[in-house]
């Protein structure tokens, strides 16, 4: 079997094509080296021979040509083109939670538009809306450990918190990996979110525990945190928080909107938000540093 995996270098992407290798399957892992997200004909030549794609490629902020409308809206329309194209009959595309129309969100607008391509393109599909997820090499445990390292004090998102469930990222692959090996959730748009609710002021606490670190954890507005992440978006290479996930935090990351199919109860997640699989999740211990900055340079040697 060969499959082609888009933003197959990067979180969820890389950890779905090390399962899949790992049993067997050829990959085409697809990074912005390799094609353009919306070159169709680059696109439709890699996915040359292909069972099927895994459209995992996607962007938390804006940057210069970056942008959702690229990315998201015209890059999923290319790759169902060029899946087309390649005489691929199946597409897995990986959504976001609580990605719906007319929420005021060009994140959870963008990532609706292209789950709606993707429902309408007529080819054999699968949806899946994850929750926030956390493994080694994410966002979440590593911006988190690094901010804990670096600062004494955590502020929540908004005065009264929102529940999440974070989900692991073997779970999430698990779900990703039926459909495209064992031709399940077909013609389904499926939510998955971790095996345990609690608050992101609970999660911070259970890394801080882990990693050793001390944090006075105090209540902030919403706006606050908008602010903030405009100004880390504008001055680091990855924000500690993008506009993007401060909307997603401030709804909560629990249920799906505006719909999703229930997920079968083998592939339902299990794995809870324990020590062990923080731990295994972790980075290499550190601080935040200028060469976090958009504007450090490695010095001449």
């Amino acid at each position: 079997m060969r499959i082609a995996i888009t933003g197959g270098s990067g979180f969820v992407g890389g950890h779905l094509a090390t399962r899949l290798r790992a049993e067997g399957v050829e990959i085409v892992a697809l990074g912005r080296a390799v094609a353009a997200i919306d070159d169709v004909d680059a696109l439709a030549t890699a996915f040359a021979g292909c069972d099927a794609v895994a459209h995992c490629a996607g962007i938390n902020r804006e940057i210069g040509a970056q942008t959702y409308a690229r990315v998201h809206v015209a890059g999923t329309r290319a790759v169902v083109e060029a899946a087309k194209r390649a005489g691929v009959r199946k597409i897995v595309f990986m959504s976001f939670l609580r990605a719906r129309p007319d929420c005021g969100s060009p994140y959870h607008q963008s990532k609706w538009a292209c789950e709606e391509i993707v429902r309408g393109s007529g080819l054999d599909y699968t949806i899946v809306k994850a929750g926030m997820t956390y493994g080694r090499g994410d966002h979440m445990l590593d911006h988190l450990s690094h901010a804990l390292h670096t600062f004494p004090l955590f502020l929540t998102v908004g005065f009264r918190e929102k529940p999440v469930r974070p989900l692991a990222i073997d779970d999430l692959v698990e779900v990703l990996r039926a459909p495209l090996l064992e031709n399940r959730l077909s013609h389904q748009t499926v939510a998955v979110t971790g095996a345990e609710e609690m608050t992101l002021s609970e999660a911070v606490r259970r890394v801080a525990r882990v990693i050793h670190a001390r944090s006075l954890i105090l209540p902030a507005p919403v706006w606050l945190h908008a602010m903030l992440a405009h100004v880390w978006e504008w001055t680091m290479k990855v924000p500690l928080a993008a506009s993007a996930q401060v909307r997603i935090l401030s709804e909560g990351v629990v249920e799906p909107a505006p719909f999703a199919d229930p997920l079968p109860a083998d592939l339902i997640p299990r794995r809870r938000f324990t020590d062990e699989q923080i731990r295994a999740g972790l980075p290499a211990p550190g601080r935040f540093g200028l060469a976090d900055l958009r504007c450090y340079r490695v010095p001449a040697r």
